[in-house]
């Protein structure tokens, strides 16, 4: 059974900073397999944030320039540095990984079989 933990998540002040881990059970990803981070805000639907493929990175434009989306493949892990972090990032952050080979970052919810359960980001002002 393939399972994804996400840690890291926590209370921080705006403009402080927060690296989110997601490591995988069950299953080993590969630079083949595209991996990816969303985020649920209250009362708001669940979105893209950040995404990485075989062939690079992507990110919402609401967090480029200020999250870094990397993986381990040696630890099954991906991570999420999120720095200069505003009370809008404020959500509950959830990683996805691909089953199927992966060129580019992948940003569709719907092309990720795998769901980790979560990690809250609080962000105050």
């Amino acid at each position: 059974q393939v399972q994804l933990v996400e840690s890291g998540g926590g209370l921080v002040q705006a403009g402080g900073s927060l690296r989110l881990s997601c490591t995988a059970s069950g299953r080993t990803f590969t630079s083949n397999n595209g991996m990816g981070w969303f985020r649920q805000a209250p009362g708001k639907e669940r979105e893209f944030v950040a995404a990485i493929g075989w062939t690079g990175t992507y990110y919402a434009d609401s967090v480029k320039g200020r999250f870094t989306i990397s993986r381990d493949n040696a630890k099954n892990t991906v991570y999420l540095q999120m720095n200069s972090l505003k009370p809008e990032d404020t959500a509950v952050y959830y990683c996805a990984a691909r089953a199927q080979f992966t060129i580019g970052p992948e940003a569709r919810q719907t092309h990720y079989e795998y769901w980790g359960q979560g990690t809250q980001v609080t962000v105050s002002s």
